[in-house]
């Protein structure tokens, strides 16, 4: 028996951020073949004076986005529910940009980002110590989520895939305790992102150890695939939802219109289909 669709997509992209494939229609349609509700288009947000511009869309390329998703939605109207979002980084110094910037429509979900391995980012805060570079980026996740200026903390320990050997967990486990508490008392969300078995240290953002801590401080739980082409839709669902239940966690949340749903995880892996070989026609 078929399963009613009951999760999204959270974390997807476009090729206006300069290294995705696909339109919002094509990840649209895998979101409907892998029994999907619906999807939230999320790309890189632009930065002021083009910062950082060669991962993301210009200033000026916002409203060619916004109406890219706006096609898709109606193209799969009553099929798929696809909805604005957008993945937006958090720099120090840079809060006016970001509240500016996800005023400008109306967005369903925003997840907060620290790229920590990017040049504009490493020029101002790496200085050789990895060790300390990695307490930075962890400093600045708890202050992302307490501007509350996101709903959800995107890959939230995506620095371990930049020295994967600097990674030694007992060194930097007080400070990711520490920063954990902070978000805990925010009430934002935290992304369980599939895509870091693709990385330099395979597990998913973050890993099982920081995922305990977080179940143990009631911090919500959202999927991200972090597809940059269609075919990585809800890549793995299956083995994150396994992972969320080993831990404890009784469900898993997505955003619309900005407000955290809950569904039981149970439900959710009841709900989902078999990846297909090939993208499928829309």
């Amino acid at each position: 028996m078929t399963k009613s669709p009951l999760l999204y997509e959270s974390h997807s992209h476009t090729p206006l951020c300069k290294h995705a494939t696909g339109s919002p229609s094509d990840y649209a349609a895998m979101a409907e073949a892998r029994g999907l509700r619906g999807i939230l288009i999320t790309c890189h947000g632009p930065l002021p004076d083009n910062l950082g511009i060669e991962h993301r869309m210009a200033p000026e390329q916002y409203e060619e986005y916004v109406d890219l998703v706006a096609a898709a939605r109606e193209e799969f109207a009553g099929r798929v529910d696809v909805r604005l979002g957008l993945e937006s980084d958090y720099l120090p110094g840079f809060e006016w940009w970001a509240e500016k910037l996800h005023a400008r429509f109306p967005l369903h979900h925003v997840l907060g980002s620290v790229h920590m391995q990017v040049p504009h980012y490493k020029a101002k805060y790496f200085n050789g110590d990895m060790f300390a570079y990695q307490q930075t980026y962890f400093e600045h996740l708890a202050e992302s989520a307490e501007t509350r200026l996101f709903d959800t903390l995107a890959h939230p320990d995506l620095v371990k895939n930049e020295a994967p050997r600097e990674w030694i967990f007992s060194r930097i486990e007080p400070f990711i305790l520490r920063a954990l508490d902070r978000i805990a008392a925010t009430g934002v969300a935290m992304e369980l992102n599939t895509s870091g078995l693709n990385k330099s240290l395979p597990e998913m953002n973050p890993g099982p150890r920081i995922l305990r801590y977080m179940r143990e401080r009631g911090i919500p739980v959202v999927l991200g695939a972090d597809a940059h082409r269609p075919t990585r839709v809800a890549d793995r669902y299956e083995q994150a939802l396994r992972l969320l239940d080993e831990l404890g966690f009784e469900t898993v949340s997505y955003f619309l219109d900005r407000k955290r749903h809950d569904v039981p995880i149970y439900d959710a892996l009841a709900s989902l289909r078999e990846a297909p070989m090939a993208l499928p026609p829309h």
